[in-house]
């Protein structure tokens, strides 16, 4: 066991080394360039467009606001609480600094995901769009790279039953048992329950759910971390020197030398910061692929949004929290050091990290099972989607009760492996979604913030 422990680590370690952070970055600032920085000018239009996408606005299923809740409910989850703890305890709190960087180039490659998963989509024999890498590269590039999607939707699934399902199943029972000593066995059964009782719904009832839940959960954590933060009003000023100043001098706690804090700070920010908002990963334009649009231009300006909102505000409010009330100076690290920083200021603060990281790993095991479902009927059509989905809700109970060291490594691993067929697409349909783009542009305003 030990052996594949270590076969395991050294594949990830190279999989996810510096190779796939820079092409992950690369091809953010290769496209905010190609943009010539359309997703961050048109910020704006795009939470013009989120409010009005509460209707649906042409073909589709959801609609283009709850496309982006249903992306959002897959995203932010414990990268939000437990990854941006780990960056700043592994690379130090200039971490959080590298983090924002990857998140304002990662925009642009949410942008044109969405935007291809629109343009690219289909109808399936029930009616409903679907779309994603899978169909994109299908048809963006011709059926002599069908290989490549067909890649993307093998490690799609097998993706989404390791960090969609059973490793967030894992986190729950974990948080509760260690708080309110609940059994494992009985939060296996509960969230297999809920997760059944939305599946039954099909999109329509995980948007409809997502729409809901998303927007609840992520204004009382900001609320709450803005509290925490404000507790601390005196030391932010400093924190944030701090965050600068590390970001480019080092304080990491390993290292040696100062070249080396800076080298792991990079590191650990920009690979979670992927890890929590996707940008580059292929799951997102599978939810918005369904949305009720006839623009892809505008859902691409929504789903940029999913990275500002993830990263640049839900990761910043734990992070600033983490280092403002000094809990990254401690001993405990992950999800301890989030719960430190919470209960630092609230009374009930380690309670609200365990219930965060319940309801986020939850809403993500929704989003998750909705992408996995895609990628399997691609492969094999509408006839494997009931399937999916009772292995799905049993994949449940076996994380909330199992030993899952192997599960995280092997997760890991395969979020990159979808990565790297999604990223060679992006870069050959750069082009079009340029056109679309000038297109969209040359017809509205830059000043115009959408009727």
């Amino acid at each position: 066991m030990e052996e594949l422990h270590s076969v395991l680590n050294g594949i990830s370690g190279v999989v996810w080394g510096p190779l796939m952070l820079l092409l992950l970055v690369g091809t953010g600032v290769f496209l905010m360039l190609r943009l010539r920085g359309f997703p961050l000018r048109r910020l704006g239009t795009g939470f013009a467009l989120l409010w009005q996408g509460r209707r649906k606005q042409g073909a589709g299923d959801v609609s283009p606001f709850n496309a982006l809740m249903t992306a959002l409910a897959a995203t932010i989850g414990t990268g939000n609480i437990v990854g941006v703890a780990t960056a700043i305890g592994l690379g130090g709190p200039g971490a959080l600094f590298w983090m924002w960087c990857s998140a304002l180039v990662g925009m642009a490659t949410k942008y044109a995901e969405a935007v291809c998963a629109v343009h690219y989509r289909e109808k399936d024999t029930d009616g409903h769009s679907v779309g994603g890498p899978m169909y994109y590269i299908k048809n963006g590039l011709g059926s002599r790279w069908a290989w490549l999607g067909t890649l993307f939707a093998i490690f799609g699934c097998a993706a989404g039953f390791g960090i969609g399902n059973t490793v967030q199943a894992h986190s729950v029972a974990d948080a509760l048992h260690g708080d309110l000593a609940v059994p494992k066995m009985v939060t296996g059964l509960v969230l297999m329950g809920l997760v059944a009782v939305v599946l039954l719904g099909g999109v329509k009832r995980i948007a409809q759910v997502a729409g809901r839940l998303v927007p609840f959960m992520g204004i009382a954590y900001i609320v709450c971390g803005v509290v925490v933060i404000v507790m601390h009003a005196d030391a932010v000023p400093q924190a944030l020197g701090l965050i600068f100043d590390s970001a480019f001098n080092g304080q990491a706690a390993a290292g040696g030398f100062a070249g080396a804090g800076v080298a792991m700070a990079i590191q650990f920010g920009v690979a979670r910061g992927v890890f929590s908002n996707e940008a580059g990963l292929g799951s997102a334009p599978i939810a918005h692929a369904a949305a009720a649009t006839n623009n892809p231009v505008r859902q691409g300006m929504i789903a940029m949004l999913g990275t500002f909102i993830d990263t640049l505000v839900v990761c910043s409010i734990t992070g600033i929290a983490i280092v403002a009330s000094g809990a990254w100076q401690g001993e405990a690290k992950g999800a301890l050091m989030s719960q430190a920083a919470f209960a630092s200021a609230l009374p009930f603060g380690e309670l609200f990290i365990s219930l965060a990281i319940a309801l986020f790993a939850f809403t993500t095991m929704l989003g998750w099972s909705y992408y996995g479902e895609r990628c399997a009927q691609y492969l094999w059509g509408i006839k494997a989607i009931t399937p999916f989905r009772v292995v799905w809700v049993l994949a449940i109970g076996v994380g909330a009760m199992a030993n899952l060291s192997l599960v995280w490594i092997v997760a890991d691993i395969l979020n990159a492996l979808m990565a790297i067929p999604n990223l060679i697409a992006l870069f050959m349909l750069s082009g079009v979604v340029v056109t679309l783009t000038r297109q969209y542009a040359k017809a509205k305003p830059a000043s115009d913030n959408e009727p």
